[in-house]
């Protein structure tokens, strides 16, 4: 479960605008790359595995509000995660999927047991020498508002702006996500690239009784960007994005659709860090039947870092612009902050921590009175050692808060703490060798 080698990565791969490896060669910047920064340490940097495990978790959360109730109980749970994930590397290509069944009991609210399912898919193509085509894939079937089991490396964070209205998430309550991202990229002579990707996000709640005030929603869009190397460490560039976001409040029409044009500017002063900065012009157009459309002019604005050492590495995003959908109604303007720092402590001890912080406020349309403004804090913390080359246990805290007046399924269940130990065994097989 944990590395004990020593490496020297790079802050951010091709797909996240690190050193080119050549001077031909360019990167794509993290503003129009749609990657994450990367959070291993050491040599937990691998390819061309074949990787499984299993692990057995039992959390106590605090302040569980069971079926709306007025009073908070304590809740035990105990879940069980096993996990299995192909990636592969060639010249050309490389290939991840994973996939991640969950079972989880609690008690005494037994009614809440829940079977969750975590897919992704991940695959990238080089087509020529400067010619590559890349596709995600991220579908997750929970109710916890918490991450399964614990989350060892950390939260996610993106050098991109948000595609729908973030930081909202209805606590024990069934819910279905999927986000898929396609994205194309030609280096057309020796300091120039262009590109362009397709995304869409998909959210679905299956019992709306759990979710009073929410709503199923989806987003669509696509971008194209154009991007220059100044130097071996510097790019500049410039996109466009469009996003159409469609809630779905079971009468009537809700739709929210933005323009943005950026502009930005991606900095490697050293092979282990990264900073980035976008912003620019942003119009929106917001619809709710039977009110007539809305929309106007604003700011966007995304800046992100990430810094990668043999043992410790951390990367911070700031965004802020208008978004829609996120199982919310209306346009929002949305500022939003998430982090992520993970330290090798030793030869079998990891730490890491990670906090995202959002903020939504309406813009225009039905909600103009705030009905459904709110914001919302989450961050944890994670201890990991390993006890054996297949062994390790992990100690794990979370929590959650949101304040939400509008939203009748958070303002009964506001926040909400988990302590968690898990136990784990995990194989690793080489492929090809």
């Amino acid at each position: 479960m944990l590395a004990t080698t020593a490496a020297r990565p790079q802050v951010a791969p091709s797909a996240t605008g690190g050193a080119p490896t050549t001077q031909t060669q360019m990167m794509t910047p993290p503003p129009v790359s749609g990657a994450s920064y990367p959070t291993e340490v050491g040599a937990e940097v691998r390819t061309n595995y074949l990787r499984g495990g299993f692990t057995s978790t039992t959390s106590y959360v605090n302040n569980l509000y069971a079926s709306s109730g007025s009073a908070s109980i304590a809740e035990t749970t105990v879940s069980v995660l096993p996990t299995i994930e192909y990636d592969a590397t060639s010249a050309r290509r490389h290939t991840m999927v994973s996939y991640s069944p969950g079972f989880t009991f609690y008690q005494p609210s037994s009614e809440l047991n829940e079977v969750d399912n975590t897919a992704a898919i991940d695959y990238g193509l080089r087509l020529t020498e400067h010619t590559k085509l890349s596709a995600t894939d991220n579908f997750q079937d929970s109710s916890s508002p918490f991450s399964p089991g614990y989350a060892g490396a950390g939260g996610a964070v993106s050098g991109a702006s948000e595609t729908s209205t973030p930081g909202v998430i209805p606590p024990f309550a069934k819910r279905l996500t999927n986000f898929a991202n396609v994205e194309f990229t030609m280096q057309t002579g020796l300091n120039v690239m262009i590109g362009g990707t397709v995304l869409e996000t998909e959210l679905h709640y299956p019992n709306p009784a759990q979710t009073p005030g929410l709503y199923d929603s989806n987003s669509r869009g696509s971008s194209v960007f154009y991007n220059r190397r100044l130097s071996r460490s510097k790019y500049f560039g410039a996109t466009y994005q469009y996003l159409d976001s469609l809630a779905n409040p079971g009468s009537g029409t809700d739709t929210t659709q933005t323009h943005t044009i950026s502009a930005y500017f991606s900095f490697n002063p050293t092979s282990r860090l990264s900073v980035s900065v976008s912003g620019g012009p942003q119009y929106y157009q917001s619809v709710q039947t039977p009110l007539p459309e809305t929309g106007a002019w604003g700011p966007s604005v995304t800046a992100s870092m990430g810094w990668q050492g043999t043992r410790t590495n951390f990367a911070a995003s700031y965004s802020q612009g208008v978004t829609g959908g996120g199982g919310l109604l209306g346009a929002y303007n949305s500022k939003s902050a998430t982090a992520s720092v993970r330290w090798l402590v030793a030869r079998t001890w990891i730490a890491s921590a990670s906090g995202a912080y959002s903020n939504n406020k309406t813009v225009g349309g039905i909600l103009m009175a705030g009905g459904q403004d709110g914001h919302s804090i989450s961050e944890s913390a994670t201890l990991e050692h390993s006890l054996g080359n297949q062994l390790g246990i992990a100690f794990h805290y979370d929590h959650i808060a949101q304040s939400y007046s509008g939203v009748a399924v958070i303002a009964a269940n506001p926040d909400s703490d988990r302590e968690t130990i898990s136990i784990s065994w995990h194989f690793q097989r080489p492929l090809g060798r």
